[in-house]
């Protein structure tokens, strides 16, 4: 028996593939699987040419065998098996694809398409094993050979014996070491455990001896331990059913068993595509938000699978940021993969399923918002967050995908309303979209900057998450409306009356002038409120940067110290003001300490920090006093 060698570059190849092509370890068996339905489907192909051949689906199979006792994992197959020269081909030349060479000398293009496209997957078995053993008996030959290696020095071909036509992969697993445990390649559960992961769709069924707990039938309380196969995967994915055929309960189900959260989910989208590129996919979009979601450690993603085998369990690139809530999977049969299977050559066709995807997420929660409103507010209170922060990022880019989606809670209406919904009943004399911002509803409703504003019928918008204004700051406006903040400096509704006419700023200059001054460096003016009614005083804010958007950013670990131009606003009809002009006149002294009580009062009331409240409090009994 003669020892062949790899040829040069192939065995620099196996060296690489054993060390450095593969991330994971367990990904053999998903190659000698895929390897094995390559050989079952090629019969399939040749009985649709060959009417000497039937195809019974029920009489192929895959089988996984572990044994303890000799450290052996056997994967069986009644594929179409290999000749003498086939062994020397696709195992003695790595990276030459018998697959590949059989799709193209049989011209096939569609139909059960055939997994293994670049020959080297079936060498990722000397990552857990030492020696390697193929036992093969072609389809129409009676005579069956043994192929065998020990890695990288060579592998040995001779005649051997074997009754049926079909492939045995014998690997004699490594012994541990101190860094890695390959015993595991051994157990039951974890074999089951990689079929599932990886090979869960492939459409042949995969067998494995099974040992199971039975109770005793002629005694209480024992149990004894017996071996049955069971088939180990489910072979036809749900995503390739018709629609027709599946339930809700169906696709619940299926939510739970591949552990895509313990909610149940909202809505769930089910695509089937046979265009430019092929392929299926259902997605969830989840009722309630993970307790890691908006953490370092959580990893958006889909499930990638290339013809019902997993190639990647969490794609980031098929989902954007922004519907980064979105669970599921996508299985397509053109992706361009690479070597390993482990991750695409080049994305073109993954960027256009990515793009697919996203205007049909879009869509369903658009008609999710449109006809199922309840369950929409629902999901909107666990991800609206990240609508708004998809419309912030990226300089906006995807505003024009989101703003349709977004939702605030109404003044008018006391429940949450889309932008669409508010322009809708603008009134006629409207030019601005209103909000306010605040801490909650509550506070909001009662800021002295919401007024005037409410006293003309205006709606108004309540923005409570620091991401609210920042987000419409990036819109600019909807359906040209712009957007106005209540504390803006000018409003854009006073009437001629409503405005401080010229005798009253310039009787009141001096007042106002000592004010800014007494307020140095804390607002940049003082002025004659034109917003307010019946409370004394508030913060207004000129300027792109408003009083809530700095509170914000002040917040943040990276704080620039980035201000809003305040300015202090005075209602001249209150008995306030009076004082004021009394105290101007008067006591230089006492106007000192009702200016700063008057501005701790409008720093309060907008929910921002006093900066000295011992300060504060001393005012308040020199007052009193």
């Amino acid at each position: 028996m003669e020892t062949k060698q790899f040829q040069a570059e192939s065995k620099r190849l196996l060296e690489m593939m054993i060390n450095s092509i593969y991330s994971q370890r367990e990904v053999f068996l998903r190659e000698l699987i895929s390897n094995s339905s390559d050989a079952i489907d090629k019969i399939y192909y040749k009985a649709l040419t060959d009417d000497s051949l039937t195809f019974e689906k029920d009489s192929y199979y895959i089988k996984v065998v572990p044994d303890k006792e000799n450290r052996t994992l056997t994967i069986k197959d009644s594929g179409i098996g290999m000749t003498k020269q086939e062994l020397e081909n696709n195992l003695g030349v790595i990276a030459k694809s018998g697959s590949l060479a059989f799709k193209r000398e049989n011209e096939i293009k569609d139909g059960h398409d055939i997994i293994g496209q670049f020959g080297v997957g079936f060498y990722a078995a000397f990552m857990v094993a030492d020696v390697v053993t193929v036992i093969s008996r072609a389809l129409g030959s009676e005579q069956a050979y043994k192929w065998e290696s020990h890695g990288a020095d060579g592998y040995t071909i001779e005649p051997y014996e074997k009754d049926t036509v079909g492939t045995e992969i014998i690997l004699k697993i490594k012994a541990n070491t101190e860094d890695e445990s390959y015993d595991e390649y051994l157990e039951e559960y974890r074999l089951k455990s990689i079929i599932k992961k990886y090979s869960d769709f492939i459409r042949y069924p995969i067998k494995m001896d099974v040992t199971i707990r039975k109770p005793k039938e002629d005694a209480e309380n024992e149990f004894e331990e017996i071996t049955e196969e069971q088939t180990i995967n489910s072979m036809v994915p749900i995503w390739r059913k018709n629609k027709s055929e599946l339930t809700d309960e169906d696709y619940e189900k299926f939510y739970q068993e591949k552990h895509y959260g313990f909610d149940k989910p909202v809505k769930h989208i089910h695509i089937n595509v046979d265009g430019t590129i092929r392929y299926n996919a259902i997605l969830y979009i989840p009722e309630n938000i993970p307790f890691d979601y908006y953490s370092k450690e959580y990893e958006k993603g889909l499930e990638l699978y290339s013809n019902g085998v997993l190639i990647m369990n969490k794609c980031g690139d098929l989902l954007p940021d922004y519907f980064s809530f979105v669970k599921g999977l996508v299985d397509s049969e053109d992706l361009s993969l690479n070597i390993s299977r482990e991750m695409l050559q080049h994305d073109r066709q993954l960027k256009l399923i990515a793009k697919n995807i996203s205007k049909k997420i879009k869509n369903e929660l658009q008609q999710l918002m449109k006809n199922e409103r309840e369950k929409y507010e629902q999901f909107y209170k666990s991800f609206g967050r990240q609508l708004k922060y998809g419309v912030y990022s990226d300089f906006g880019t995807h505003k024009e995908t989101l703003q349709n989606l977004l939702l605030f809670y109404s003044s008018t209406e006391k429940t949450l309303t889309s932008l669409d919904e508010y322009v809708s009943r603008m009134k006629d004399d409207q030019k601005y979209i209103y909000y306010a911002s605040g801490e909650s509803y509550e506070r909001i409703e009662k800021l002295p900057q919401t007024e005037l504003v409410a006293d003309k019928g205006y709606e108004i918008l309540y923005f409570t998450e620091d991401i609210d204004e920042f987000a419409i700051k990036m819109l600019m406006s909807y359906k040209e409306k712009e957007f106005k903040s209540v504390s803006s400096g000018d409003l854009g509704i006073e009437n001629e009356e409503e405005k401080p006419s010229e005798a009253e700023e310039k009787e009141n200059k001096e007042l106002f002038s000592t004010m800014k001054e007494i307020l140095s460096g804390k607002v940049t003016d003082v002025r004659i409120s034109k917003r307010l009614k019946s409370h004394p005083v508030c913060l207004a804010a000129d300027g792109e940067v408003t009083i809530e958007m700095e509170r914000v950013l002040s917040s943040m670990p990276d704080n620039q110290n980035v201000k809003a131009n305040k300015v202090l606003e005075i209602n001249s009809s209150h008995e306030v003001f009076q004082a004021l002009k009394n105290v101007m006149e008067n006591d230089k002294e006492k106007l000192s300490l009702y200016t700063n009580l008057l501005y701790n009062q409008a720093l309060l009331i907008e929910g921002l920090p006093i900066s000295d409240p011992v300060e504060f409090t001393n005012d308040i009994c020199k007052v009193m006093v």
